[in-house]
């Protein structure tokens, strides 16, 4: 990153998406017992309502709401994706290096040889017909 410049915070979703998305998320909770054949959780559709009236006829009352939500899922982000990314690198990079150096595989050919003129790898087809479409 060029110093000085600074990154612009991430932009949440409009008011009304916000309040809408969390509408549907309260009207799953309602009916995700019948699936089960339990009883519906008829408590949140009190709260599914409100979220849908809200971001239908004043969206703009949602806005704390929806920036604290923001606000949580980039403290998520921060926390979350170390661990994440090292899982993966830890899951499959360390077993697939572990795996190239107990087979003797060495693809940079690293090692020093004293010998050696020169680390220069020669191409057996130096066409330049080779180098048109390179990306």
């Amino acid at each position: 990153m060029a110093k000085g410049k600074e990154v612009a915070p991430p932009q949440g979703s409009s008011d009304k998406a916000f309040g809408l998305v969390f509408a549907v998320f309260f009207l799953i909770v309602v009916l995700f017992p019948l699936k089960h054949q339990a009883q519906a959780n008829l408590w949140a559709l009190i709260p599914a309502a409100g979220f849908a009236l809200l971001a239908l006829v004043r969206p703009q009352l949602l806005r704390p709401l929806n920036q604290a939500w923001t606000r949580f899922g980039m403290i998520l982000h921060y926390i979350m994706t170390p661990i994440v990314m090292s899982l993966i690198f830890l899951v499959t990079v360390t077993p697939i290096g572990l795996l190239m150096r107990l087979t003797g595989q060495r693809p940079l050919a690293l090692k020093y040889d004293p010998k050696a003129e020169s680390y220069w790898i020669a191409r057996t087809n130096p066409s330049p017909d080779s180098m048109k479409h390179q990306f």
